[in-house]
Order: C-alpha cells, then sequence, then structure tokens
C-alpha cells in the first residue's frame, strides 16, 4: 500500500495514528515529521514574502479566473505509482482541490483511489481519521486516536462544569487585511473552550467582517491565527489591526486580553492539533482554571498595547 497526501491535516494524522510506513509522497507544508517524504505538491507563492493584502488579492483573482495556484510534481507523482491519495475540498484557498487532484491523477499509467476529506465541523474532522485509517487497513489506530483526544476534551468540560465557568465572549480571527471571521471546526473548538464567538460561522466558511461590527460586539478576548501563519509572522501585521479607530477602546485591548497563536491549531483540522488548540483557548479564556500546557507555550503570544497610535478612518 503506498499512500500520497496532498494535505498537510491528512500527513498529521497519519504520523500521529503511527501510518507513516505507508505515506511515501507530501505536500510542500506538511508537518516538519514528514521532512524525510517528498513533496509532489507545490504551490507558486511558496517562499515568498507577501502580505495578507497581497495574499487575499492574488488569491482572489486566481479564484475568479478559475485558476489553481496549487500544482502537481507529476514526474514526481508518476515514479511513485501511489494506491491512494488524500485530497480536500473544504478551501481551494488553503490547499490542492480534488478537481486539480483528479486532473493530475488522470495523466498516470497506474490510477489510485483519489480520497477527499471535507470535514465541516469539529465532530466530520474526527471522523476523517477514520476515513484515513479505513483506507489504509488499519482502522483501529483511529479508533486508539480518537479516544485519547475525546479523554483530553472531556477533561476540560468537567474542569468548566466543576467551576460553573460561564462563556467568555471572544472572536477568533483567521485573517488580518481583510479581516476574516472564523468559520468550520474552529467556533466548536471555541465551545469546548468555554467559550462563545458570536462573530463565527460554524460549519461554514469564514467570511469577511466589517470592522465597525467587531467594535459593536466588542469580544472579551480576541485570538488572532492567520491561516498559514505562525506568531512571528502574525506579529508582522498587528499595526493594520491597532491603527483602527477604537481598536485601544476594545475590552480586549483594554485588558489585555489580545493573543496571536499559530495558525496550525485552528485552521489544520487534524484532531490532534485541534485539542491543543481547545487546551490553549480554555487556558486562555479561564487562566484561573487552566494553564497553558508546556509543548504549546511556543505556539501564541500576548500582544501588548504598544503600537503605532496613527489612527485610520
Amino acid at each position: 500500500m503506498k499512500a500520497c497526501s496532498f494535505l498537510p491535516a491528512a500527513t498529521k494524522m497519519i504520523y500521529d495514528m503511527g501510518l507513516q510506513d505507508l505515506l511515501y509522497g507530501v505536500t510542500f507544508e506538511c508537518p516538519a515529521e514528514s521532512a524525510g517524504k517528498p513533496a509532489v505538491v507545490r504551490c507558486m507563492l511558496e517562499g515568498k514574502d507577501i502580505s495578507s493584502a497581497g495574499i487575499d488579492k492574488i488569491f482572489s483573482a486566481s479564484k475568479a479566473q478559475g485558476k489553481s495556484l496549487y500544482y502537481v510534481e507529476e514526474a514526481l507523482l508518476q515514479s511513485i505509482a501511489p494506491d491512494i491519495v488524500f485530497t480536500q475540498d473544504v478551501c481551494e484557498v488553503c490547499q490542492i482541490d480534488t478537481a486539480c487532484t483528479a486532473a493530475a491523477v488522470a495523466k498516470l499509467e497506474k490510477q489510485p483511489l483519489i480520497v477527499p476529506l471535507t470535514p465541516g465541523n469539529l465532530e466530520e474532522v474526527f471522523h476523517t481519521a477514520v476515513t484515513i485509517a479505513r483506507a489504509l487497513g488499519r482502522e483501529e489506530s483511529a479508533y486508539l486516536y480518537l479516544a485519547s483526544l475525546q479523554k483530553r476534551i472531556d477533561t476540560i468540560i468537567d474542569e468548566l462544569r466543576k467551576h460553573r465557568a460561564a462563556p467568555k465572549r471572544v472572536m477568533v480571527m483567521e485573517w488580518i487585511e481583510p479581516i476574516y471571521n472564523c468559520g468550520h471546526w474552529i467556533p466548536y473548538q471555541v465551545a469546548f473552550a468555554g467559550g462563545i464567538d458570536m462573530l463565527s460561522n460554524p460549519g461554514g466558511d469564514s467570511i469577511v467582517t466589517p470592522w465597525e461590527k467587531i467594535l459593536r460586539y466588542d469580544p472579551e478576548i480576541l485570538v488572532i491565527a492567520p491561516c498559514g501563519f505562525h506568531i512571528d509572522r502574525a506579529k508582522e501585521e498587528l499595526h493594520l489591526l491597532s491603527r483602527k479607530k477604537g481598536w485601544d477602546q476594545l475590552r480586549a485591548v483594554s485588558c489585555d486580553a489580545v493573543f496571536v497563536a499559530d495558525y496550525d491549531l485552528f485552521t489544520q483540522p487534524s484532531p490532534g492539533t485541534l485539542v491543543d488548540g481547545i487546551e490553549l483557548l480554555a487556558a486562555l479564556f479561564h487562566p484561573d482554571i487552566f494553564t497553558v500546557p508546556v509543548s504549546l507555550q511556543s505556539k501564541y503570544g500576548p500582544v501588548a498595547r504598544q503600537f503605532d497610535s496613527h489612527v485610520q478612518a
């Protein structure tokens, strides 16, 4: 059995379940543990330093033209001759989609099984692990993996209940310029962590969210985790928020409750990384009950109120 993963989340799950011996090809941005595997999927923007607004503009233009910025190393894929290819249809901006995958695979002498992973909420993300393990003939691995993750979620829920913790009014921001709310499984992560994000879109796409709407909502806690950005990259563009009119009046800002976090705790839909995200959010929302796990302390940071005071109209 030879598998290729065209999706970082699928690669992460394969490693988490101990099935990496069946993995022969990955993408250019798969998790570090897969560095020894050949990258069969690349992106035209790979290695380029582009602003949030620039990335949004490029992908919007590409989508409007019906083009993809992702491509397959066809000769490499041909040499691997996979039996299975895991791909996705959740977001054509973040990763190569099933249509592009099918076009590349159609040229192969040996036709692999294409397995699209299209979760819309947290429960469906968990089920993708079963889909992957079943396709690889190792279904039991998924159930053992998911049972350990569910236990971690149950621990958080039990603690919140024991302390009668009231949900915090929060916002998780998926993009900075323009501002996007959070969607799909992230609102469920927020809920399990003891928060509520009334600007989110549970089970659906994240969408552009007007600044005025955020001001009216006035979150107690703001978590900024732009898709594809680690915290250092996200911090480079925080001035785009701090210069907005009313920034200093937000409750989250005045209470020093603004944080940046690595994207892969939220917008990489692997059950393990999403449970890490829940544990981080629980500690940010309810620091009197939870502490940030040592393994996650490098994956987030508080945002100090020390930005350029220039205000946009």
